[in-house]
């Protein structure tokens, strides 16, 4: 029997190692599906999933028992994601400088910057405007190609349900990116 979400980030906030334990693993695979499909790297995500749950873990005094944890992961692992792209642009704009690397493929610094703001606000949308099941049938769906029976089967759900959720996220994503499209 599952322990209910508030009482067991009570337990995590007095520092029980097995109640984080058990919110580790209950999120865990969609959060590291949600951060794969932002970085696009399997071994990054994996390190930003990590310090997630590393910088919850070493903040647990300061836990709101009364929100949602999953938003709060996935808020820790969304800043974490734009840490790395801000780092990866460093690491871009100062390549030129370092003997030996060659840019392959130069594109136009402005449309680079563009697609990259693009990017920002589709993930910005995704992250703050989706509902936690929505997120994680949208992530399977769009991020692992998963058809909406194998999503069905795999979370326990009707496959109309999945269809649902899919044509709430798209919706929902419509609306807020509407000046985009």
């Amino acid at each position: 029997m599952q322990v209910p979400e508030k009482k067991l980030l009570e337990r995590v906030k007095n520092s029980n190692k097995t109640s984080f334990k058990d919110f580790y693993y209950r999120p865990q695979p969609i959060l590291f599906r949600y951060v794969v499909y932002r970085v696009r790297e399997r071994e990054i995500a994996e390190d930003i999933v990590q310090e997630t749950f590393v910088r919850i873990w070493n903040n647990r005094s300061r836990l709101d028992s009364s929100k949602s944890f999953f938003s709060l992961i996935a808020k820790v692992s969304n800043n974490l994601c734009y840490d790395h792209f801000r780092h990866q642009k460093v690491k871009l704009q100062h390549q030129d400088k370092i003997p030996g690397t060659h840019k392959k493929n130069k594109i136009n610094p402005e449309t680079e910057h563009e697609l990259s703001e693009f990017k920002e606000e589709i993930w910005s949308a995704v992250n703050d405007h989706l509902p936690d099941k929505c997120l994680e049938i949208f992530l399977l769906s769009r991020n692992e190609g998963k058809t909406n029976q194998e999503i069905a089967d795999l979370l326990n759900i009707s496959k109309r349900t999945v269809e649902n959720q899919l044509y709430r996220a798209l919706k929902i994503l419509r609306k807020i990116l509407k000046n985009y499209l």
